[in-house]
This record gives C-alpha cells, sequence and structure tokens, in this order.
C-alpha cells in the first residue's frame, strides 16, 4: 500500500511570518497519492483535515493558477501541468545527478536492479535520479517516487547519518503521526545503525514491499546541504537475502566512495 503524504509540521505558535493558507493549498496537492489520478473537494477534506468551505475555497484558486484542472463532469480534479514547473529547476540544480547517473546505470546492469538517488522530504523520502537495469522490471521507482523513512532501507540510512538534532526530529513526527508503526520500526533502527556502524550500508528485508530487497548507503557528507542516500532494490528470493547482500552491499559502497571522489567529499 502507498504511503499517506507526510502531515506538514505544526508551525511554531509564535510564527507570525507563517503563511496558513499557503501551507493548506500545499496541503491540497500533497493529498494526491500514487496511482490517483481524480480527487473530489470531499477526498480533499478528509485527507487534510480541512473544512468545506476552505477546501472548496483552495480548490477553486489552484484550479484557476493551472495547479489543478477540474474534471467538469465528474466534479472532481486533477493535478495540473504547473505542479511540474518547481521540479525542473530543481533536478537542474543537483549536478549531483549527472556525476552519479553513470555509475548507478553501470551498477543496476550488472545486478538487474534498481539504483536510486534521494533526498529527505518531511517524512519521507524522494528519489530525484533513477537507474533501471531494464524498462519493464517488475518494480520501476521513478523521479519523485516517495518512501517511507522507517520502512525503507534509504529512509533508515538517511536517519543514521543525519545530524542528531535533524534525525530527532523527524523522528518526533514520526512517533506523532503513528505511534504504533514508529515503535514497530525502532528495533529495526536500531539494527540499522548498528549495520552502518559496521557495514558502512542499511537494510530492507520486505519491510516496505515484501517482494523487494532493499540496500542503501548514505554519502559521507552534505551535498548542496542536502544528505543524498544511495538505494539499491532487486526482486526478493526466498532465504537468498544474505547472499544477495554479500554481492550488493560492498558494491553499493564503493558505488558512494566513487560518487564522493567525484564531488570532492574525499
Amino acid at each position: 500500500m502507498a504511503p499517506h503524504p507526510p502531515q506538514p509540521p505544526a508551525p511554531p505558535e509564535r510564527d507570525r511570518q507563517f503563511a496558513t493558507t499557503l501551507a493548506r493549498g500545499i496541503d491540497i496537492l500533497l493529498a494526491y497519492r500514487p496511482g490517483e489520478s481524480l480527487l473530489g473537494n470531499r477526498d480533499f477534506v478528509l485527507r487534510t483535515g480541512l473544512s468545506k468551505s476552505t477546501v472548496a475555497r483552495l480548490t477553486h484558486t489552484l484550479a484557476a493558477l493551472g495547479y489543478l484542472r477540474h474534471d467538469v463532469a465528474l466534479g472532481k480534479y486533477r493535478l495540473g501541468a504547473a505542479v511540474l514547473a518547481p521540479a525542473y529547476p530543481l533536478l537542474c540544480g543537483m549536478p549531483i545527478r549527472q556525476l552519479a547517473r553513470p555509475l548507478m546505470q553501470a551498477m543496476a546492469g550488472e545486478l538487474g536492479g534498481a539504483v536510486s538517488l534521494g533526498i529527505r522530504d518531511r517524512t519521507q523520502m524522494i528519489y530525484v535520479e533513477t537507474a533501471l537495469a531494464t524498462p519493464d522490471l517488475a518494480f520501476a521507482p521513478d523521479v519523485g517516487a516517495a518512501m517511507p523513512m522507517l520502512a525503507s532501507a534509504i529512509g533508515k540510512a538517511w536517519l543514521c547519518r543525519a545530524p542528531a538534532k535533524a534525525s530527532a526530529a523527524v523522528l518526533n513526527r514520526l512517533r506523532l503521526e503513528d505511534p504504533e508503526a514508529y515503535h514497530r520500526a525502532a528495533p529495526a533502527l536500531a539494527q540499522a545503525r548498528k549495520d552502518l556502524a559496521r557495514h558502512g550500508y542499511c537494510t530492507s528485508r520486505g519491510e516496505w514491499r515484501p517482494d523487494v530487497f532493499g540496500f542503501a548507503v548514505p554519502l559521507c557528507a552534505r551535498v548542496d546541504s542536502r544528505w543524498f542516500v544511495i538505494h539499491c532494490g532487486v526482486l526478493a528470493q526466498a532465504g537468498a537475502f544474505h547472499a544477495v547482500e554479500k554481492v550488493i552491499g560492498p558494491r553499493l559502497v564503493a558505488l558512494a566512495n566513487q560518487l564522493e571522489m567525484r564531488l570532492g567529499l574525499r
């Protein structure tokens, strides 16, 4: 099941500069989940907790600006092309993608999986580059795909590498959003910290998807003020995790080292 869109952190009580209406409009856009193309005002009310009148004003405004498209016949909304406009400058401003792409593609082809580069967005990880072994790979994460922090190798790797203050803030938000999921994931996160210290990578054994093994390595330092993580996913094979780990773990660490050298981090 696709993860719910992460809820924005509550603004500080005395932050007079915080634009609540803008934040609510962004919440409307974030209400869509992978595979969904149409949502109505009632859906937005349920997912954001906003009132019917507030949602009606926001969807009308977003449609007028091109961020939503109103399907009059169905009485629902689709995301508009304007949503993509800010993404292009963002991606173009990440030269790390161009440096990493050939290394990632070589590894994806060698191992028959998917190799991705991701950054954090609120309480999830977002892919900003992905290389696939074949276009028809059974699981095909693309640029913009979101991964849960606690149930994925890439999320755990970020939490283990980020500064303690930043990691603690994200963990606290995750605890508030879903206390049960947070406590279930606590042992795996503790193990991930040990794995990263001992082996240089974190793993996921079907926690996010039962048919996928995941491995992730965080870069050793920030790049353009962001902590990037490299992730490799391969189809799971019954009883074969440790055999797969012996191949992919060290290979992914080597890829991260190559990229860090190209970036001048080493």
